[in-house]
Parts: structure tokens; C-alpha cells; sequence
């Protein structure tokens, strides 16, 4: 499923003294099984872009498209958008209400009509690629931990088994171990379905292991909308609007500026102990 903007353009308060522009002529494609990062600083827009594609906000001007119709045009449902377009808010765990696990996962998929049988298929899958054991689901979602309130509210947009999942900010205050299992998980996710993921984050290092392609959006309008290498390779220009490449990256600029041979397009610690490990191998065979 491809979603594409046209022109797009939010304007909050328009006509008043608070009026301002949070997205100004966003045109994007993002297509079908893609796994998106989505940075910029506070206040870039990113947020009030994502909440376009399920129809939570209406454009001033300019269309949403999902697979080349308007999600606004006539005909369209857009409570079906939504069942195609999952979004998890920053800090989900707070809408978390029902008296268990079970039934706050199963809320989705009940509103979308399915049967009984269908729904408890759903919320068992959804629980496991979020992480949660069986035994969690008949808890009050209020008896889980930080971690794992996150991942039942995670699972509770999984399991209407969205086409284009969208998760902003998904580790948001968890603790390094609890960010971990968080993101692999949804790595885990994107793998095993093939469907598009957004991914929503502060941290380069989190874009840095996990996308394919990283959109970058500063002063209400896209910055850049390329491959991780292309993006970053645009260390410089990245800081300019207080963004940073990973830290990693940062370690080997300043060991090419030493005067060592090593890659200059390393983004992640894997590939950069990869590459020194390479490096390290070619010195020993020089002096064998």
C-alpha cells in the first residue's frame, strides 16, 4: 500500500494571532513494505505530518493518497483509512482502559466487526510480535510493567493488521534494555509481514539501525527523503538545523581526519566493527 502527499499543507488556528504553519507543501511517496525513519528537532513538523496519513488531521491544502486516492475524496471512508493506517502515539501506554490485556488489544479488531474467532487469532498474533507472553493477557494492563504497557498498546494497532503501521516516538522513555526489545521487535515485525513501518524518532543511532530510508523534516517542510547513507552523508548540513549524525559515525570522521583509512559512510557499531576488524585483518597480513 503506497502513500503519497501532494502540495500538503497544516495550518493550526488560521485567522488568529496563533495561526502558524506546522507542514508547508510536503510532497512524498513512500512505498509499499518500506521501513521509514522520521527525525527532526521539536516543532519540525514531523508529528503533525504522520497524523495526516490515517486522517486524524485534514489538510489546509493539498491530498493524502493511499494507493492513488484521496483519503478526503469522495466515496472514501476514513474510518477504513484508519484501519489501514495504524498510528501508536508517543506514550501510548496512557490510552490503555480495559479491565485486561486481552480486551484492550481486541478493541480494535471488535470495532472493525469481525467475529469472535477472528479477533482472539488477532490479539494472541499481535501479542506475540509485540512481545507479551499469554499469560499477560487476562492482567489488568494496569499490573504491567513500563515495557510492557507499551507493547500492549503497540499490539492493540497490530492486531487490526494495519497495511502501514506508524509508531512515533515507540521507545520514548523506556530504559536502554526496554529500547531495545522495543525496536527489535518491530523490526522483528516489518521482517515477518513485509508492511510499510514509520518510524518516529529523536535518536539517529535508532533511524541509523533500523530504516531503509530516513525522512528528515525541519521548519515545517522536508529537509531530506533519501537512503540512511545519503542522508547522513550529510553530516555538515544536519547540524546546521541541530540535528547530529550517530555518535559512531562522528568516532570515524575524526579517525579519517587522523589520517586512518577507514570508511567514511559507517553508521552503525555492527558495520563499524566490522570494517576496523577488516581493517585490523589487511594490517596483519601486511606485516606476515
Amino acid at each position: 500500500m503506497v502513500i503519497t502527499t501532494e502540495h500538503l499543507t497544516y495550518t493550526y488556528s488560521p485567522g488568529t494571532p496563533f495561526e502558524k504553519v506546522a507542514v508547508r507543501d510536503v510532497s512524498l511517496t513512500i512505498e509499499s513494505g518500506e521501513m521509514v525513519g522520521v527525525i527532526g528537532h521539536t516543532g519540525s513538523g514531523k508529528s503533525t505530518l504522520i497524523q495526516h496519513f490515517n486522517g486524524l488531521l485534514k489538510p489546509t491544502s493539498g491530498r493524502i493518497l493511499l494507493n492513488g486516492k484521496d483519503i478526503w475524496g469522495e466515496g472514501m471512508n476514513i474510518r477504513d483509512v484508519r484501519f489501514n493506517v495504524g498510528l501508536v502515539f508517543q506514550y501510548p501506554e496512557y490510552q490503555l482502559f480495559e479491565e485486561t490485556v486481552y480486551k484492550d488489544i481486541a478493541f480494535g479488531p471488535h470495532n472493525m466487526g469481525l467475529d469472535d474467532k477472528e479477533i482472539d487469532k488477532r490479539v494472541h498474533e499481535a501479542a506475540e510480535f509485540a512481545g507479551l507472553s499469554a499469560d499477560l493477557l487476562e492482567k489488568s494492563p494496569f499490573e504491567l510493567s513500563g515495557g510492557q504497557k507499551r507493547r500492549a498498546a503497540i499490539a492493540g494497532v497490530i492486531a487490526m493488521e494495519p497495511k502501514i503501521l506508524i509508531l512515533d516516538e515507540p521507545a520514548a522513555g523506556l530504559d536502554p534494555r526496554g529500547r531495545n526489545k522495543i525496536l527489535n521487535q518491530i523490526r522483528d515485525y516489518h521482517t515477518h509481514t513485509g508492511n510499510t513501518v514509520l518510524l518516529v524518532s529523536h535518536s539517529m543511532e535508532d533511524v541509523a539501525n533500523f530504516a531503509d530510508k530516513i525522512l528528515v523534516m525541519n521548519n515545517a517542510e522536508i529537509f531530506a527523503y533519501d537512503t540512511v547513507e545519503n542522508v547522513f552523508a550529510r553530516s555538515e548540513e544536519l547540524k546546521k538545523i541541530r540535528l547530529a549524525v550517530p555518535q559512531i559515525t562522528n568516532v570515524f570522521h575524526r579517525l579519517l581526519d587522523d589520517g586512518l583509512p577507514v570508511p567514511e559512510n559507517v553508521y552503525t557499531v555492527p558495520y563499524a566493527k566490522k570494517k576496523l576488524l577488516q581493517l585490523l585483518a589487511e594490517k596483519e597480513n601486511a606485516h606476515a
